[in-house]
């Protein structure tokens, strides 16, 4: 097996010469790197990843955690995170925390016990004061889609409650004042946002927040299920309802179907994320554009700044939501 000698040798170069060449240092010429590359492939070398990252002190790989390796959601934001890093040199570890915080905190030890250089988390169950004491630690993390006062310089986020408001005005807007409400689960915080971003866009209109027109979902299609069926057997009049995502007016919708309310002609409905299927339901779905693979690409931008000194890089921590207008909205006199 070839070793860095044998190519110093083929080569005509010193061993220090074959090292700047593997670890792409500018300082070496065009005419030198040839041959030393040349000699490389002649010889069938390959230099070895575990002695270059102990020589360097950097594995050149960003550990990766998401809540769940399903779905386009987390698909469009590991594609937006690896492209970027990938077009810089670098490779991705990537495991799944299951919105779960033993899990969350499993596979954050997991990553940095394979040496990766930084950390891109999409963590949901962890506190706040855990990733605190955790940014003090050796190994530096961004966060996405979740934004800490303490971190904000480290932090890719949407603005969740914009979404809400925007969401919920676009309805009174069109006409309907008994807007019902199916949300995500309460414990995670883009889903107060976007419910704090409807009760502020009723409140500016004067109009009240009803308890029994308020379900909360699970962020699925069995939330919009069983949201839609409690409003309905509820009694209480509604012209629209505001999803918290497109998976669960996906739900609410199939429900509306089944008990012959017309969309969007007897109910409206708007949804959230702007994921593949929205629009292709019937009827297409008015939603919210989450640009979760943009806000990838930035995740990836900021790390790549903050542990690998890559250099005039546009950043943005804060993300709008942007009203997607299809057919599952009517106005109502």
């Amino acid at each position: 097996m070839a070793t860095i000698y044998d190519v110093s040798v083929l080569a005509g170069v010193s061993l220090a010469t074959v090292s700047r060449v593997m670890n792409k240092n500018a300082k070496v010429s065009e005419k030198t790197c040839k041959k030393v590359l040349d000699a490389m492939a002649e010889l069938g070398y390959r230099p070895n990843a575990v002695a270059q990252s102990l020589a360097s002190n950097r594995s050149n790989s960003v550990g990766i955690l998401v809540s769940e390796l399903k779905g386009q959601f987390y698909g469009a934001m590991l594609s937006g995170i690896e492209a970027e890093l990938r077009e810089a040199g670098k490779h991705v570890i990537i495991t799944a925390g299951h919105a779960n915080e033993a899990d969350e905190i499993d596979g954050i030890e997991f990553l940095i016990d394979r040496s990766c250089d930084a950390l891109i988390l999409h963590v949901e169950a962890v506190s706040d004061e855990y990733l605190v004491e955790l940014s003090k630690g050796a190994v530096p993390f961004v966060l996405i889609n979740r934004n800490i006062k303490e971190l904000a310089d480290n932090c890719v986020s949407l603005d969740n409650e914009k979404g809400g408001y925007v969401a919920t005005k676009t309805l009174i807007d069109k006409g309907h004042k008994d807007i019902a409400y199916i949300a995500g689960p309460m414990w995670k915080s883009d889903a107060l946002g976007r419910l704090a971003g409807h009760k502020r866009a009723l409140a500016e209109h004067n109009l009240n927040f009803s308890d029994e027109l308020f379900f909360e979902g699970n962020y699925r299609q069995s939330g919009g299920v069983a949201g839609m069926n409690h409003l309905i057997e509820s009694g209480k009049s509604f012209s629209a309802v505001v999803c918290a995502n497109d998976e669960t007016a996906s739900g609410a919708m199939t429900v509306c179907r089944e008990n012959n309310l017309k969309i969007p002609e007897e109910v409206s409905i708007v949804g959230f994320d702007n994921i593949i299927f929205a629009g292709h339901l019937y009827p297409k779905l008015t939603t919210l554009d989450y640009p979760i693979i943009e806000m990838g690409h930035m995740a990836a931008k900021l790390t790549l700044q903050n542990s690998y000194q890559a250099n005039n890089l546009k950043i943005k921590h804060l993300f709008d939501p942007e009203l997607i207008v299809r057919d599952s909205v009517s106005k109502i006199n």
